[in-house]
């Protein structure tokens, strides 16, 4: 039992190699690829915007979808059985160097591919969230499925952050780089996905939802008050992610390392900082996971904030050019830090799905991953979307496409970076902190509903958790 449980654990985990995975190839490389097509940025920003608006409608959608299927495979794994092929055409679609003479006929087909991936990254994400919550009945359990999905999760990051650009770069032609990349990781992404599909079974099979599509329906989900609660702590931990990794680099180069990006450009010290800090947070879940059998989910997630937030203060008091291991040990603590809030919400989703079973009498965690998806969405454009805002403000200069890579940046744009890197953490996880709180599933509660959900004589849940 112990062996097939470890295999289905694997199984589950792997379709995040595609979810945590292709967000860094799109964070870390997608801009870039939009300036080698001569896009310029506001033409940029209007592909995201188009994407991230089309997303906001389809993700409730996907989710009411979901809960109405019924398959052989599911309510949920047929989406990433039939979705797998798919991954591939839309990932070699996305990166397909677009050559029209017309500027706006190349805008329109980056456009479409764009919005085709959105799509398919949807379909399948949604339904792997819900997935989540079905894979085991037992709280403690459902936690441990997660954390391997965190792990696989960052594994796949460190992998993306890494690799894309090498294999582009290794091929003289660059159009040709960048189809031979979306190829190699659409095979690979759609292969994991596959997996999940075919043996990741579920425990929990709940009959199909018949609720007719209506805006009220779609948003019935946000009734719940746990729902909400896990939506905001999920919502602030993503914004501070988004705002510390898309700053990590330039905190590296224009702020610890400075002399030398002067002098001969970025250098490795944040390609290692990073990879530690990513590290760090797989070899932290054992830990994390203990602490939620001996405390609880929420408290955790306090414990992860609170040294994610010391460790980002004490940024403050490093001087530029400091020791390479110095904060070699501030990434490797930090990193001790994120891995808790980053994995809470995912162990969350499910003991909050079983609520929402007793307060609406049907299983609704598709619409309620939709909403998920959403916020995931929505965090990461509008945290690396404010802190560009901020440095804008305070003067930083960025390089032209094609042009020459910016070295120094003014001393108002450097200290505004080291100002966000330390107290974003602070700002956004101080506040989901004190919403964990008031969460109020533990496993104690988790126990209550699992019995009101299989008998209808047990000891009733707390309307207050619930309301």
């Amino acid at each position: 039992m112990k062996k097939n449980n470890f295999l289905r654990k694997i199984a589950f985990a792997s379709a995040d190699l595609f979810g945590g995975g292709s967000f860094n190839i799109i964070n870390f490389l997608y801009t870039g690829y939009l300036a080698f097509l001569s896009v310029d940025a506001f033409w940029a920003g209007f592909i995201i915007i188009i994407a991230r608006v089309f997303d906001a409608v389809i993700d409730p959608i996907i989710g009411w979808l979901s809960d109405k299927t019924n398959s052989r495979f599911g309510k949920r794994r047929i989406y990433l059985i039939v979705c797998s092929p798919l991954i591939v055409i839309a990932m070699f679609l996305l990166w397909f160097p677009f050559n029209f003479s017309s500027t706006a006929l190349n805008v329109i087909a980056i456009i479409f591919s764009y919005l085709i991936f959105v799509a398919v990254q949807s379909s399948v994400m949604i339904p792997y969230y819900s997935l989540s919550s079905e894979i085991s009945k037992d709280y403690q359990t459902r936690a441990s499925f997660n954390s391997y999905r965190l792990g696989f999760s960052i594994f796949s990051s460190i992998i993306c952050v890494a690799i894309p650009g090498l294999i582009i770069s290794s091929v003289p032609d660059a159009r040709l780089g960048y189809q031979i990349m979306s190829l190699s990781f659409g095979v690979f992404f759609g292969i994991s996905v596959l997996l999940s599909g075919l043996f990741a079974k579920e425990e929990i099979i709940s009959p199909v939802v018949k609720t007719k599509l209506t805006f009220k329906s779609l948003f019935e989900p946000l009734s719940l008050k746990p729902f909400r609660q896990y939506l905001l702590m999920l919502l602030l931990m993503q914004i501070a992610m988004a705002i510390m990794s898309g700053l990590f680099f330039f905190y590296i180069n224009y702020y610890v390392t400075q002399d030398i990006m002067a002098a001969s450009g970025p250098n490795h010290v944040g390609l290692v900082a990073a990879a530690l800090m990513f590290s760090t947070q797989i070899v932290a879940l054992p830990f994390y996971l203990k602490m939620i059998k001996i405390k609880s989910k929420a408290f955790t997630y306090r414990l992860g904030a609170v040294i994610w937030i010391i460790s980002a203060l004490g940024l403050l008091f490093l001087r530029p050019n400091v020791n390479e291991f110095v904060i070699y040990t501030f990434a490797i603590v930090m990193g001790f830090g994120i891995s808790a809030p980053g994995l809470i919400p995912h162990a969350m989703f499910g003991d909050v799905a079983d609520a929402g079973q007793i307060k609406f009498s049907k299983r609704v965690e598709g619409q309620m991953s939709g909403f998920a998806n959403l916020v995931n969405q929505i965090s990461q454009g509008l945290g690396l979307g404010l802190a560009m805002f901020i440095l804008g403000f305070a003067g930083f200069k960025e390089s032209p496409a094609g042009g020459q890579l910016i070295l120094v940046q003014p001393d108002s744009a450097v200290l505004a970076i080291q100002l966000i890197m330390s107290f974003t953490p602070l700002i956004f996880l101080g506040i989901g902190s004190i919403v964990s709180l008031f969460y109020r599933i533990d496993a104690k509660e988790q126990q209550k509903i699992k019995e009101q959900i299989t008998a209808l004589d047990t000891e009733p849940v707390s309307a207050e958790s619930l309301s």
